[in-house]
């Protein structure tokens, strides 16, 4: 019995139906984007837009899969960078806007319509690697636990991502370009090297939030009487 060959065009074809999505999603969002219209663009039939992989939703998925592992190999590559005594992980923004620019219209769509959960997550779960080895150095204890802050600095940065027409102009280059990939690296570097808080500060501004919410929680309800 012999066992059949995936076909090199049949591969090929698959990764232009893949590409052709993530452009008609990020356009269209997911349900007004159709998988004859996705096709068309691929160059391939419905039929084998269904071949491949059978649905719309499960289209989608293979979007949010490529996505992930291209994030992935970024952060294997800001991770070895670190280990060798190169760029540190902020430098490596710039990197990283290069290579996600052609998804970012596919991200910023996704995620303001509530999908890409495996991309969103598989962001998070890296942040929390990185953070692993910040807190190490931290003189303090973290105000907010580790996947917290990891979740609200997984937002924060796929913000640029999402306002990137913004942020572009706000920076005068565009930051899915070499130029303005370099200046936001430059500008996250400043920002990160610089905050706005000390420590001393940080704890008071706690503080008060505590406070905040202990009165607020013992705080009695008042009752109007007759006029």
């Amino acid at each position: 019995m012999t066992t059949s060959r995936p076909d090199t065009e049949d591969l090929t074809a698959r990764a232009r139906i893949r590409d052709a999505a993530l452009r008609h999603f990020g356009e269209h969002g997911f349900d007004r984007a159709t998988t004859r219209a996705i096709a068309e663009t691929a160059g391939v039939s419905p039929g084998l837009l269904r071949h491949h992989f059978g649905s719309k939703q499960a289209l989608r998925e293979a979007c949010d899969a490529h996505l992930v592992k291209v994030i992935s190999r970024i952060n294997e590559q800001a991770g070895a960078d670190m280990a060798a005594g190169g760029a540190n992980g902020v430098n490596h923004v710039a990197a990283s806007m290069a290579a996600l620019g052609p998804y970012q219209r596919y991200l910023a769509r996704a995620l303001t319509e509530g999908r890409a959960e495996p991309v969103f997550d598989a962001m998070v779960r890296m942040s929390e690697q990185w953070l692993a080895g910040l807190d190490e150095r931290r003189s303090d204890a973290p105000f907010a636990d580790r996947k917290a802050r990891a979740t609200v600095g997984t937002a924060m940065a796929l913000a640029v991502g999402i306002l990137h027409e913004h942020v572009s102009r706000g920076l005068g280059a565009d930051v899915s370009g070499e130029e303005g990939a370099h200046l936001l690296a430059l500008t996250l570097l400043d920002l990160y090297s610089h905050p706005w808080l000390s420590p001393d500060e940080a704890a008071a501004y706690r503080d008060a939030l505590d406070r905040t919410r202990t009165d607020a929680g013992t705080a009695l309800p008042t009752e109007e009487g007759p006029r």
